[in-house]
């Protein structure tokens, strides 16, 4: 493994890996980690209930474990903390289920390393026939659109996708939003959207592929249902802070949130 070079620096690659019953599927997922393009692998175990842990000992990754579950937030919350620690200037997150292609990991790097983007995404409705074919659920996929149009009109923005777990980030991007402010559930990664799109950041995306599997993790359709209000109540939030109601202070953004 070594260091990418931009220009004439090197940047520190850290993968991170926010973990939960990932037993069955973590080794292939890290061995379909291009090692090349990545200096350092860090797993977050959120209390998994299997072996997650005992495989993750096997293998060259720094594993870190919550004593309690935090939920799939929380867990972000401390991958990225652990991955600023250790010098990470690039942090891209892998969901060890196997559901993302790690084989990708160099196609969401890119940008960053050649400094045209703050944050890339994978997404799976760049092609949306791709995101049918993997397996997702039709009641999913027709939601993701909705939601994501609800999102592209109240941000202002021109995303495919906001609920793609495959994603890479600056140091610069997770210096400067409070992401520690954000919930602890599966809304994170809209939060932390909204909190690029207040600071200016640059975000990009990428088409890929996505597998639903027995192994593969999902929420089900009650939790997705929750999911959904959720996201909408973020975007009322935005609007009541955008429009100077009243200040949310986890979208109010300093260049000293380190």
């Amino acid at each position: 493994m070594g260091k990418i070079k931009m220009g004439r620096l090197e940047k520190k690659i850290i993968a991170v890996l926010p973990a939960y019953n990932a037993e069955k599927t973590l080794k292939r997922t890290f061995y379909d980690i291009p090692e090349d393009w990545v200096d350092d692998v860090i797993l977050v175990d959120d209390a998994s209930r299997d072996k997650t842990v005992e495989v993750a000992k096997t293998l060259p990754i720094r594993t870190y474990v919550h004593p309690k579950n935090l939920g799939y937030g929380g867990n972000q919350k401390t991958c990225y903390q652990k991955a600023l620690q250790l010098g990470g200037d690039i942090i891209v997150m892998i969901h060890p289920d196997h559901q993302y292609d790690p084989r990708l990991v160099p196609e969401l790097l890119k940008p960053i390393v050649e400094g045209r983007a703050d944050a890339v995404f994978g997404s799976r409705m760049i092609r949306r026939e791709d995101a049918l074919k993997g397996g997702m659920p039709h009641w999913k996929f027709a939601a993701n659109i909705l939601l994501t149009k609800i999102e592209n009109v109240v941000l202002r923005l021109h995303l495919t996708e906001y609920h793609s777990g495959f994603r890479a980030y600056s140091r610069k991007v997770l210096e400067t939003v409070p992401f520690k402010k954000n919930s602890d559930n599966f809304v994170f990664d809209t939060e932390i959207i909204v909190q690029m799109k207040l600071a200016g950041l640059r975000i990009m995306e990428i088409p890929i592929q996505t597998r639903y599997f027995p192994e593969a993790s999902m929420i089900g359709f009650s939790k997705s249902v929750q999911y959904g209000i959720s996201i909408l109540y973020v975007m009322i939030k935005y609007l009541v802070h955008v429009m100077g109601f009243k200040k949310i202070s986890q979208f109010v953004i300093k260049h000293d949130n380190k």
